[in-house]
């Protein structure tokens, strides 16, 4: 490599031993092999029921917190997304798109469902009544209304938020160890 002098010379530049990363060691016909393989891994079932336990789980642990100190923390929807996202993950084994789209979605499900049960929790607190008991007495044609009573602005961000975190950890991060355990083709060098 050279670069040009003030003198307008050519000079040797010293050459970096870290190899380029967009230098790939595999052939094309090597990582299309690595590939197949992990997408033949992939299992959205269960990557979309593991999510689906965590984001009811969740929904249940962000509305206790939030009945239990009066006080709806919106940071605990990143932790919600993370948690989610990180169910479908390790359940479903994901790479492609669709398991993001699984985790955003049972993310901000989970988000809606904790503010939905945190409602339940503060009726039923008010009025000295059981928590299954609001459940099956509850106007539920008017759940939109009494949501948007207690929306904040702020809710916006901790949602988006939320669903971020749901869909960027819903992915398998490719290491070389999965690379190594893909068993790629013979190399003939």
């Amino acid at each position: 490599m050279y670069s040009m002098s003030s003198e307008n010379e050519p000079q040797e530049m010293p050459v970096d031993s870290t190899p380029d990363p967009s230098e790939s060691e595999f052939s094309q016909e090597e990582i299309e092999h690595i590939f197949s393989v992990l997408y033949a891994q992939q299992n959205l079932p269960m990557g979309i029921l593991a999510g689906l336990i965590t984001s009811i789980g969740s929904a249940v642990a962000w509305a206790a917190i939030t009945v239990a100190t009066e006080y709806q923390i919106g940071w605990l929807a990143i932790a919600v997304g993370f948690i989610v996202g990180y169910a479908v993950r390790i359940g479903g084994k994901g790479i492609s798109k669709i398991f993001g789209i699984v985790g955003a979605s049972l993310a901000i499900i989970a988000v809606l469902g904790g503010n939905f049960l945190s409602l339940i929790g503060f009726i039923a607190n008010e009025h000295n009544l059981g928590y299954f008991d609001v459940l099956r007495s509850f106007p539920y044609s008017e759940t939109f209304e009494f949501m948007k009573d207690t929306f904040s602005p702020i809710d916006i961000l901790f949602y988006g938020l939320a669903l971020w975190e749901g869909y960027r950890f819903s992915f398998r991060q490719i290491t070389p160890e999965m690379i190594e355990d893909c068993s790629p083709l013979e190399r003939t060098e």
